[in-house]
């Protein structure tokens, strides 16, 4: 036994193929999002439909940091909020975080195409979701946001009334801006997920630091930006992520491949 790690008997005996390399793949993404800066501790949640599986998904254990998820240690539900399967936690017995299944639920039965649903409150989005003007167009990164939702503040999400609004928002988008809150993206895959997550962040950041220097903002004409939007469409450029995610997982490879177990 390391020092400071949970350690959690395997669940690979106890699933499909398929859902052990969904297991894989989103402990990754957690992994991912905390090493670049985006994790809250052990609040938010990142999300993965169970390939096969009807109305199941998988979600971190609330009471686990980004930094520790692993494979073996998240939680199948199914749309219902009902716990399919779970790993031994022993006296901890982590259970799932309420606003996480509230909202991811909602998108995973009402867009059946989402793989992968990625929810945060980093320093820039929050910032970001609290302005009146809410993202703006002022840098190519940030173009490809341009038709971004916006999803009003409604209290921490934990009534399944909001539901409703929250998809409707959503619409077919990939990315919406929670007001006073934070971010949520949507993706077909975990790479794809992860690479709008890590774009809108720095559009965030990259607005933030304009912002902060009290200087006025250069505009892009309305055409401009229809067309470099259009750009980043999925009918004009491959999938997003297909490329580096398998970067990705070889750098969480040479940092620490326990991600897997």
């Amino acid at each position: 036994m390391k020092p400071g790690v949970l350690t959690i008997a395997s669940m690979r005996g106890r699933c499909s193929d398929a859902e052990w390399q969904a297991r894989v793949d989103l402990a990754a993404c957690y992994r991912l999002v905390d090493l670049y800066g985006m994790s809250d501790m052990m609040a938010n949640h990142i999300s993965m439909r169970v390939p096969g599986e009807e109305g199941a998904f998988l979600i971190n254990p609330y009471g686990m940091m980004y930094e520790e998820i692993t494979a073996s240690c998240l939680l199948k539900v199914d749309i219902e909020g009902n716990i399919l399967s779970k790993p031994d936690f022993g006296a901890l017995d982590y259970g799932v975080n309420r606003a996480g299944y509230v909202i991811h639920s909602a998108i995973h039965a009402a867009r059946p195409e989402v793989g992968c649903i990625i929810h945060t409150h980093s320093w820039a989005s929050m910032a970001v979701s609290a302005l009146e003007c809410g993202l703006l167009p002022i840098t190519q990164t940030a173009m490809r946001f341009l038709k971004i939702g916006y999803h009003e503040y409604q209290g921490v999400v934990l009534d399944e009334a909001e539901k409703a609004s929250l998809v409707a928002d959503l619409g077919q988008g990939e990315a919406l801006i929670l007001r006073n809150h934070g971010a949520l993206v949507v993706g077909r895959t975990a790479g794809e997920a992860f690479n709008w997550t890590h774009r809108l962040e720095l559009a965030c950041r990259s607005q933030i630091g304009a912002m902060s220097c009290n200087s006025p903002l250069r505009p892009v004409p309305p055409q401009v930006l229809e067309e470099t939007w259009n750009n980043y469409q999925p009918g004009t450029r491959r999938p997003y992520g297909v490329m580096e995610w398998p970067a990705l997982l070889r750098k969480l490879d040479r940092l620490d491949p326990g991600y897997r177990d």
